[in-house]
């Protein structure tokens, strides 16, 4: 079994936040506490695998030993090569398990997250479907106990939804939502549809992790903004005031528009928020694109051209086309359980990245905005 990479650095670290929290002064601050803590607790794991990893080792050479001597007796040998077999698997589980600690996290892993929502082929169908996923991605959250700020929203006259862009926030959001990015496609009868023929629609999702000013520097004579009258339901709400904004980012092309605020100043700032997120995306995929090769099945690519996901109605099934997963209980999952299909995809994502760790040096990389 090849050896594991040098666990030094991360007992060093370690041992950074055992004095840590051993300072008088420690817990003044509860939220720095609390983010040591959490570091503390995951290094310690590490740390006590790699030990019980080692030991495990130790145990396994011993029994082999013990089954390939010729002095002694019969009864001992069979006794030590009836242990092998759990002590391989044992080791194996805990070999794995420390190569997954041993992982730096993603930088954007930890950002709260900007979706953005689209009718694709297929009309008045298609706008219902994105209605759908947008309220199974809001469900989802709520499981979570993430909140959902809205941010943008347009709506066909059958109530379905052309486009809609929301802002996760809470722990982790980015880490889990970030697989739901591209083409996803539905097949099912629609509503409309008098003769029972089964139709596909297409609706795609863009996941963004939220950028901050310092994230992207942006030139204010890069931008042209303008403002129109909302459009609304009517009434004395959005429709009085011209609160709508829309934002060119003039080197890339890309356009942002927010009206849901009856402020023009609060829908700029959610435009604005919209802008830095994809043009964080834009050098982030930049980035992934020169490791493509380490990256066959561009898992969390980002790529909207791919078609990820298919929703069979008639089949009651759900299939994420990149790993080959599929799950049936479809009403279940339009409710928000897609817990599952994140979870395989990520497992997915792991072993990818477990294999590229595999037999290398390595150095403990420190996150962005770590504690001192």
């Amino acid at each position: 079994m090849p050896a594991l990479p040098d666990i030094a650095p991360f007992q060093r670290r370690l041992e950074e936040f055992d004095a840590q929290m051993a300072e008088p002064t420690f817990y003044a601050n509860p939220r720095r506490a609390a983010e040591v803590t959490r570091e503390q607790q995951k290094l310690r794991r590490l740390v006590d695998d790699h030990a019980a990893f080692l030991q495990v080792e130790r145990e396994l050479l011993e029994a082999a030993d013990l089954a390939r001597e010729s002095a002694g007796s019969a009864e001992l040998r069979e006794l030590a090569a009836a242990e092998i077999p759990a002590l391989e698997q044992r080791a194996a589980v805990l070999r794995a398990a420390v190569l997954l600690a041993m992982i730096p996290p993603e930088p954007s892993d930890s950002r709260n997250t900007v979706m953005e929502i689209r009718a694709g082929t297929g009309g008045d169908e298609a706008a219902l479907f994105a209605g759908e996923l947008s309220r199974c991605y809001h469900r989802y959250a709520d499981t979570q106990g993430w909140k959902i700020q809205p941010m943008s929203s347009s709506f066909t006259e059958r109530g379905g939804v052309r486009d809609v862009a929301f802002l996760v926030t809470g722990a982790d959001v980015y880490k889990q939502l970030k697989w739901e990015s591209g083409v996803h496609r539905v097949q099912r009868v629609p509503v409309t549809e008098a003769s029972g023929r089964i139709h596909t629609s297409t609706v795609t999702v863009a996941v963004l992790p939220e950028a901050e000013e310092v994230d992207i520097q942006i030139n204010p004579q890069d931008l042209e903004i303008t403002v129109a009258r909302a459009s609304g339901p009517g009434g004395q709400g959005v429709n009085t005031t011209d609160s709508a904004v829309q934002i060119l980012h003039k080197p890339t092309g890309l356009i942002v528009q927010c009206a849901d605020e009856r402020s023009q100043i609060k829908n700029k700032a959610s435009a604005m928020t919209v802008l830095r997120s994809r043009l964080l995306k834009m050098k982030e995929d930049e980035e992934k694109a020169k490791y493509a090769a380490e990256r066959k099945s561009q898992i969390g690519s980002g790529d909207r051209s791919e078609r990820i996901r298919t929703y069979n109605f008639p089949q009651n099934r759900v299939t994420d086309h990149r790993i080959g997963f599929t799950m049936h209980g479809l009403p279940q999952v339009m409710e928000g359980a897609i817990g599952p299909l994140i979870e395989a995809l990520q497992k997915a994502h792991y072993e990818e990245r477990l294999a590229a760790l595999e037999g290398r040096s390595y150095e403990l990389v420190r996150p962005s905005g770590e504690l001192s």
